[in-house]
């Protein structure tokens, strides 16, 4: 286990049981999310790579996200 990780563990054992139990659920979801995020990385690169990529107009991209999000 990586050095910081064992140091967090170590002082989350100290913690009455409820925070524990809320820290490891907090924990277990990000780490859903980040491989969640790493599949849909995968997907893309191995789409990139099929040769599924195309220009990107990066003006026109801002603009509809600012659009989207109601920035300007």
């Amino acid at each position: 286990m990586v050095k910081a990780l064992e140091r967090a563990i170590a002082e989350v054992t100290s913690l009455p049981d409820s925070d524990q139990e809320q820290i490891g659920q907090r924990l277990l979801s990000h780490v859903e999310k980040l491989r969640h995020l790493r599949a849909e990385l995968d997907t893309g690169v191995r789409s990139l790579d099929a040769g599924g990529g195309r220009e990107l107009d990066i003006e026109q991209f801002l603009a509809e996200a600012r659009a989207r999000h109601g920035r300007e």
